[in-house]
């Protein structure tokens, strides 16, 4: 059985200087990123790309939204498999590749996370799901390019 799901989100361009696109360096990048009954975020382009470094640019949340979707299918199928994991963090890092044209494209994401298991019974488990969880991932699945695993799996003290 499948079910689908629809994401409604409003983004808003707040880069207008007063003379709109008129020329490329006369407006911002900045845009607020908006859902219902959820915290406004503040968005604009990488600052290779004239973007405020101090806010999330779309590369960075494609990014984010691989590593946080993989973290939750992997504490799911921890859950399922006996592995109690008791802390995780991702360094998670992602390479892009601009083109001629002024376009690009990701070539790679690489998950870097790094789990805390309660028994050191559970480390090769612990290991071995993260496969099973990049198969699952609705992020990844929808992507073309390669979402690499370097897990390291250490006991909780």
């Amino acid at each position: 059985m499948e079910r689908s799901h629809t994401y409604n989100l409003t983004i808003t361009w707040t880069g207008n200087k007063g003379t709109g696109t008129s020329d490329y360096r006369a407006y911002d990048r900045n845009h607020i990123i908006r859902a219902e009954n959820k915290i406004e975020i503040p968005g604009s382009s990488d600052p290779a790309f004239r973007g405020d470094k101090t806010r999330y640019n779309p590369e960075e949340f494609l990014v984010s939204a691989l590593s946080t979707c993989h973290m939750l299918s992997y504490l799911h199928v921890c859950v399922m498999n006996g592995v109690i994991v008791t802390g995780y963090v991702d360094h998670a890092t992602g390479t892009m590749a601009e083109t001629a044209d002024g376009g690009g494209h990701f070539t790679e994401v690489t998950l870097n996370p790094v789990v805390t298991v309660r028994d050191a019974s559970m480390i090769a488990k612990a290991n071995e799901l993260h496969h099973k969880a990049g198969e699952l991932c609705f992020i990844a699945n929808s992507v073309n390019f390669p979402v690499k695993h370097t897990p390291i799996c250490v006991v909780e003290e």
